[in-house]
């Protein structure tokens, strides 16, 4: 497929030749341009070099840790990274995430989920560190600029904590947030070990937003990590 200028440009960080091949002939094949690095090293180089759009980063690499590595592009880049591992233990997930990670994806993965965290990963970009002042979906409305939420026409009456978090899971949609993340955000740097502060307001926050909060829709667990509001 013809790829134009304005194609994203995805640096695979991968040691794996397999997945290397897999992960060039599906990303070409959906219009995005491919940059391959193996080593931590070698990735550090392109992603300076190239200026990708996204990177997709193993965190089993022969040189350097994958978390580490995010690490150091944090620390000059807002780059989105991706992280695509064999390695599913929470702590692993939470570690990457805390470093910098915008995502995280257990292989083996399919590649409809990759595309949409893609696609969820390089809109974030596109709309600024800020996010769009109005998000929607399905029939789920939060003005960020006025403070105000709405299902359909009618509108949503939060407590301040209850809006401070959804606001929060808002600005990084589409992205998993640790629950760490979400406690210094919502409540500060003191209250990152109260763990049980965020799991009573989602469960507030799913009665008032899902139609059935016992199979919630919008507001996503990730069993472990932290949550993620649906974004595509």
């Amino acid at each position: 497929m013809a790829m134009g200028d304005l194609a994203p440009t995805v640096l695979v960080i991968e040691d794996e030749p397999q997945m290397r091949r897999f992960l060039k002939a599906s990303l070409e094949s959906h219009d995005y341009r491919f940059v391959e690095a193996v080593t931590a090293r070698e990735g550090l180089a392109q992603a300076s070099g190239r200026n990708p759009d996204v990177i997709l980063l193993d965190l089993g690499l022969p040189d350097l840790d994958g978390i580490e590595l995010t690490r150091r592009v944090r620390e000059w880049s807002r780059v989105p990274i991706i992280i695509i591992s064999a390695r599913g233990r929470e702590q692993d997930k939470i570690a990457a995430l805390d470093a910098g990670a915008d995502d995280y994806l257990t292989k083996p993965f399919g590649m409809g989920e990759l595309l949409a965290r893609l696609r969820a990963a390089l809109r974030r970009t596109a709309a600024g560190d800020d996010g769009e002042p109005v998000f929607t979906l399905g029939d789920l409305k939060v003005d960020l600029a006025a403070r105000l939420v709405f299902r359909g026409p009618a509108e949503v009456h939060l407590t301040p904590i209850e809006y401070k978090l959804l606001a929060t899971l808002v600005r990084h949609a589409g992205r998993v947030v640790t629950h760490r993340q979400l406690l210094k955000e919502v409540w500060g740097p003191n209250a990152v070990e109260h763990t049980h502060y965020v799991r009573v307001y989602m469960t507030q926050l799913r009665h008032k937003l899902e139609p059935d909060p016992s199979r919630p829709q919008v507001l996503l667990t990730e069993p472990g990590v932290g949550y993620r509001l649906k974004a595509d």
